[in-house]
């Protein structure tokens, strides 16, 4: 078994590091006061070359995989996760599209957007199917959608999808993180461009959203991990740092084992699906183990800086928040639980009936 990760992808996440770095890092309050990333730092990360990694190649993108998709998001998130999420403008609304519409799809409704300057992608993922066809009328709402702007409304069910160019409306909404990708409420209301019923398809495009969202999850709590352990070495109590308190050292080391699970179990999801696995089920414990995970890193994070872990001077009351909401997406983790937990007792009955 192999861990490591390929020649071009380590060049990749060296690049994003040094960008993140030089970028997102510095400016990680004023994105969130301005509630979104600035222009200079989107041109520059369109300038790299980085908006279509996981564009197939026959839309014009660069037609890497979902390994290299995961990496990316760890990179930025470690940075800024709302950054990370306002500078993929398609974001994994292109997994839907792909997954229902293929490359064709992704032609007629992704690569345009990124033609377009600003122009952004709102995923949708709804609780329920709705019975519709290409033209039928679609209206709805969400109270909540890391975005400014929607181009264009994707919307993903249980076992079907749809698509709406234009007819979006946003307000912006005071929210608690994710600020630097913009927060807002939508409405949207119009015909459909494309709709699809695919039941299959709807499990292999929920379980790469789940990936990318818990590769965003990852990125944020190895920060938070880091962060938390560089300040105990220096911070002097009772005439040691801090890390040299037995209880505390075990706290630390746990956080740091919660995040490497996780992170193993989303590559691992990612590599399955780079080699044409579905790994629904996989995408689905993946998901779960970062959102576990955040909530014991994210409150510890705080614990361990103790009144500072409040203070804006520190990242990591930003951390704690920002995977707050990111474990909310991509349809939560309760969904993501049963979906998993169906998935292994239908592979213990089929074993068993074997």
């Amino acid at each position: 078994m192999d861990f490591g990760i390929r020649d071009d992808d380590q060049l990749i996440v060296d690049t994003m590091t040094a960008f993140a770095a030089e970028n997102l890092r510095p400016a990680l309050r004023s994105a969130e006061a301005a509630r979104a990333v600035s222009a200079e730092v989107r041109a520059s990360f369109g300038e790299l070359g980085f908006e279509d990694l996981d564009m197939p190649e026959t839309a014009g993108g660069a037609g890497l995989g979902m390994l290299t998709r995961v990496l990316a998001n760890i990179t930025l998130a470690r940075a800024d996760a709302g950054a990370a999420i306002g500078l993929d403008r398609v974001g994994p609304a292109l997994s839907v599209l792909q997954a229902f519409g293929g490359d064709e799809a992704v032609k007629r409704f992704a690569r345009p957007m990124l033609d377009t300057p600003g122009a952004r992608i709102a995923l949708v993922i709804e609780d329920a199917d709705r019975e519709v066809a290409i033209g039928g009328r679609i209206s709805g709402a969400s109270a909540w959608v890391p975005t400014d702007r929607a181009d264009l409304v994707v919307g993903l069910g249980p076992a079907s999808a749809w698509v709406l160019e234009g007819g979006a409306s946003l307000e912006p909404v005071r929210g608690a993180a994710l600020h630097a990708a913009g927060a807002s409420r939508i409405a949207f209301d119009g015909p459909a461009a494309a709709a699809w019923s695919d039941a299959k398809a709807a499990a292999r495009a929920l379980a790469r959203v789940r990936i990318s969202v818990a590769a965003l999850i990852v990125g944020v709590l190895e920060d938070a991990t880091q962060f938390s352990r560089a300040y105990a070495q220096e911070r002097v109590a009772f005439g040691q740092p801090i890390a040299h308190h037995q209880g505390l050292a075990f706290m630390i080391v746990d956080m740091f084992t919660a995040v490497e699970q996780a992170r193993l179990l989303v590559e691992d999801a990612a590599r399955r699906v780079e080699a044409g696995d579905d790994a629904v089920q996989e995408a689905a414990a993946a998901f779960v183990e970062a959102v576990e995970a955040s909530r014991f890193v994210g409150p510890n994070g705080v614990q361990i800086l103790g009144g500072h872990g409040f203070m804006r001077d520190f990242p990591v009351e930003k951390a704690m928040r920002d995977c707050r909401a990111l474990g909310l997406l991509a349809g939560g983790p309760h969904r993501a639980r049963d979906d998993a937990a169906a998935l292994a007792w239908a592979t213990a009955e089929a074993f068993e009936e074997a």
